[in-house]
């Protein structure tokens, strides 16, 4: 199996522009809070979880709730503009890459990437007859460059909440 980080990013976030204008034609409310968390998104490929974009947008904009961050981020993934996933346990990350792809996901910062994986359709399993795969996702669990150095350079665990 051939794995690569080389993912073509077929379907971006749109604009903040163009996401206030598919919100409008869409017939939902336009706020100041939204455009923010539109701009945050813009350009984001770091799969960010509902919890960090309500930090990073609270100290932009103190009075954001977290309640609009959540409806936002579920009005963009009804409308095609985010898709939203489970890695590997814990919150639901939101990837503006909409396109068939797999993941990365580091098991002591939790931070993940999108990745290639080539070969998918020669998976052979035991158990499926009559159960019809309509989607396959692939999390690969293990360690980023940062932990896995944090690791090696000072013997500890590695263990720690902070996300890069």
């Amino acid at each position: 199996m051939q794995i690569g980080s080389n993912v073509a990013y077929v379907h971006d976030v749109r604009s903040p522009v163009e996401l206030a204008e598919a919100f409008r034609s869409n017939g939902l409310k336009l706020t100041p809070q939204r455009q923010l968390i539109f701009q945050l998104l813009d350009g984001n490929q770091r799969h960010p979880t509902a919890d960090e974009l309500f930090a990073e947008a609270s100290s932009r904009m103190p009075g954001i709730s977290l309640r609009t961050v959540y409806q936002t981020l579920n009005d963009l993934v009804a409308m095609g503009e985010l898709s939203s996933h489970t890695l590997g346990g814990g919150a639901t990350r939101f990837d503006p890459n909409t396109s068939e792809h797999h993941h990365l996901v580091c098991t002591v910062c939790r931070s993940a990437r999108d990745v290639a994986v080539s070969n998918l359709d020669a998976l052979e399993f035991d158990g499926g007859d009559d159960f019809r795969i309509e989607r396959t996702t692939v999390v690969f669990d293990g360690l980023c460059a940062e932990c896995a150095a944090g690791r090696a350079g000072d013997g500890s665990t590695g263990n720690t909440q902070d996300l890069h």
